[in-house]
């Protein structure tokens, strides 16, 4: 009789991988993301504001779907009718956990729509060991592709030509008051991975997305690897929850069997990554805590692009782990990441 199959690697208690290649996921995200958010959330809406959401699906092939915040108040009549620009978020997870369900994902989204007064777009994207990479970049070009579509179907009813209402047709929440040519991408962790990768797929300007104009990318705490660790890896205490063996685990679930650290889509500065240097880019916004074990990695992948004459612009929370932001959106901090993004976005010189 052959023996059982047993668990070969477990994130969290969330995804256990089996010695057979199988692969268990909980039905619901048993990590504690504690109740700060629903307290501040709570005091936004007696203050007036209202964030509507619906989710949609923007690819049939692997059912993947995102979801649409859009922010309404009491007086928004008086904003003297400024179209909302878009800001798409990408979560974190190690490409092995996350979705947009997950009320870390959700109360952050409802924060980033009200407090920017921003049309958030939060798309889900196929997830390893299951899928291994690019599978997840691939997914966030296809989101803004979606978008893509739904500008131009829009455009198409303003231009009285035919128009079909069918399940994938986002016209409730995108058809007023939203500014296509002010879109801007907000990645966490492996979020913030799957965004830099968009933005060298895209390039400066983003002309294949027409309508669509990206204008900037925000990366929160990027989640690069290398073969060879940084300081803060080797040397750092371990955070909370993310340690050096658990950035492993995420490395070895989710890159392509056999390649290491140094592949691609891990260190944007490997040996067979394509040269950035050559690479046309809209402006990025480079976010870290002080006390993450990736603080080094990010830093230099913004001291090193800056060095490539790269519009970055760098900013270290000093004293926060990593997922600082997602797991408490309404505390004082958050508010301060979220202002820093605010000027980022609306620059008095505008980025596009």
């Amino acid at each position: 009789m052959g023996s059982l199959a047993e668990v070969v690697e477990d994130c969290f208690g969330v995804l256990q991988l089996y010695s057979d290649g199988s692969v268990n996921r909980v039905n619901e995200c048993d990590i504690d993301f504690g109740d700060h958010d629903k307290k501040g959330i709570h005091d936004i809406v007696e203050e007036g504001w209202l964030v509507e959401w619906e989710d949609f699906m923007f690819e049939e092939k692997h059912q993947l779907y995102l979801r649409v915040y859009k922010p309404s108040n009491k007086n928004i009549s008086i904003n003297n009718n400024k179209k909302l620009p878009i800001l798409y978020y990408i979560h974190g997870g190690g490409f092995c956990l996350g979705s947009r369900t997950w009320p870390n994902c959700h109360n952050t989204c409802l924060r980033l729509s009200y407090q920017l007064q921003a049309i958030v777009i939060a798309p889900d994207y196929r997830l390893a060991p299951e899928h291994k990479l690019p599978a997840a970049i691939e997914d966030g070009l296809n989101a803004l592709n979606w978008l893509q579509s739904q500008a131009k179907r829009i455009k198409e009813v303003r231009l009285g030509e035919e128009y079909y209402n069918d399940q994938n047709t986002c016209n409730k929440l995108l058809e007023d008051g939203v500014d296509f040519e002010s879109v801007f991408i907000m990645g966490d962790s492996s979020g913030g991975n799957i965004a830099h990768h968009m933005a060298v797929r895209l390039g400066s300007g983003s002309l294949k997305l027409a309508p669509v104009r990206v204008c900037g990318y925000v990366l929160l705490a990027p989640f690069f690897g290398g073969s060879l660790r940084t300081k803060s890896e080797a040397d750092g205490p371990p955070e909370p929850i993310l340690t050096l063996e658990s950035l492993d685990r995420f490395w070895r679930l989710c890159l392509p069997r056999g390649e290491g650290r140094d592949h691609p889509v891990a260190n944007p500065f490997g040996h067979s990554s394509p040269n950035l240097d050559m690479v046309s880019l809209d402006p990025i916004l480079v976010i870290v805590g002080g006390k993450e074990i990736m603080k080094d990695r990010v830093e230099d992948y913004a001291r090193r692009l800056k060095e490539l004459g790269k519009d970055i612009t760098y900013a270290k929370f000093e004293g926060q782990h990593h997922g600082f932001f997602t797991h408490n959106p309404c505390s004082h901090v958050s508010h301060q990441l979220l202002e820093l993004a605010k000027r980022f976005m609306f620059a008095k010189k505008p980025f596009c």
